[in-house]
């Protein structure tokens, strides 16, 4: 029964589908719903504090209905991504209309695509990081397991880490500095892998190439099939998911960094080194992830387990309501640098 608040999440793609059925301003619903009411209601949902006993752990650490839940939206995204293959051609669209459709595609991209990509991919069997490879594959986001699992979890909270937004930085300068920083990490991450076992980067089961191969196949397939308008309607999508992917990124690590001592090495990462939301509709929509404390305490441990402990600092909202502060730049440093000084 505990499982079942994360079926919520099929709003998303119910409010996608009103959008690539409609006209007008219901093309806009996804943005209306997740950036318009969800930060809203958040204001009146108490946010929840509550963690598992060690009996609830236990048992819930066992329930398959979890994952589950996560199998399921692979099949949701690509029926939904080949269904905006087709609504984004459909003759007499206005600008208005087609720019909805595709940021309705670009958040299933960011919320599904790439966060229950990220999901799978921290699992230790091949099945589910297939899965998470597949989810992020229609977001063009695949360099994200190779940085995120072997990047961003070693040097969160330090300058070295691509994802980590520096104080007083501008979220629009992060997007791209994040972005291209991280997929030349991914780069790096493997080739360094692959040397250290004594291969050569320019080997099959170096992930970057084969994760570039399939971008490339996947971009011609859709321009062979659907032609250029969709292929570049697609990538806008894409791109759409991977600056909610970037902004997310942005208020989870916020001008927070971990001590050095005298020869330079950090501490290792504590539950003080991630920004918190306990707010439960972008907790539940997010499968958890706005625990990002405990997510890099321990990056191994499954969402429906993750906890809030009172050392971890928390956002003032939830994950929508903060992506949206963060866009007005002089509000957000006046609200974080506020909460920074705090916590220091």
């Amino acid at each position: 029964m505990k499982a079942i608040k994360y079926f919520l999440v099929v709003i998303l793609p119910i409010v996608v589908y009103i959008s690539f059925t409609n006209r007008g301003w219901l093309a806009h619903l996804p943005a209306i719903v997740f950036f318009g009411f969800v930060p809203l209601l958040e204001f009146f949902i108490k946010p929840n504090k509550e963690n598992f006993t060690k009996e609830e752990e236990k048992i819930e650490k066992e329930n398959k209905i979890y994952t589950y839940i996560l199998y399921a939206t692979l099949p949701i995204q690509l029926f939904f991504l080949g269904f905006f293959f087709i609504v984004i051609q459909e003759i007499g669209l206005t600008y208005y209309e087609i720019a909805g459709r595709i940021f309705g595609m670009g958040i299933m991209c960011g919320v599904i695509g790439i966060n229950v990509g990220h999901e799978l991919g921290h699992r230790n069997n091949r099945f589910d990081e297939l899965i998470g490879e597949i989810l992020l594959l229609t977001s063009l986001d695949t360099h994200f397991l190779p940085y995120h699992n072997g990047g961003h979890h070693l040097n969160v909270a330090t300058p070295k880490d691509a994802a980590t937004a520096r104080k007083n930085e501008i979220i629009f300068t992060f997007w791209i500095r994040s972005h291209f920083t991280s997929y030349y990490q991914a780069w790096v991450v493997e080739n360094n892998r692959l040397k250290n076992s004594g291969r050569s980067w320019l080997h099959h089961q170096n992930r970057m190439i084969i994760y570039t191969l399939c971008n490339i196949l996947l971009i011609s397939g859709i321009y062979f099939f659907f032609g250029i308008f969709v292929t570049v309607a697609f990538i806008l999508a894409a791109i759409a998911g991977i600056i909610l992917l970037e902004t997310v990124n942005y208020i989870e690590h916020y001008g927070l960094l971990r001590k050095q001592n005298e020869n330079g090495r950090y501490e290792k990462v504590k539950r003080n080194h991630s920004w918190n939301s306990d707010h439960q509709i972008g907790q539940v929509l997010m499968f958890n992830l706005s625990r990002h404390s405990d997510h890099h305490y321990n990056g191994s441990k499954h969402y429906q387990l993750l906890k809030t402990l009172p050392e971890s600092p928390q956002m003032p909202t939830g994950y929508p309501g903060m992506m949206l502060l963060a866009l007005f730049p002089p509000l957000w440093f006046l609200v974080m640098n506020k909460k920074i000084k705090e916590i220091s």
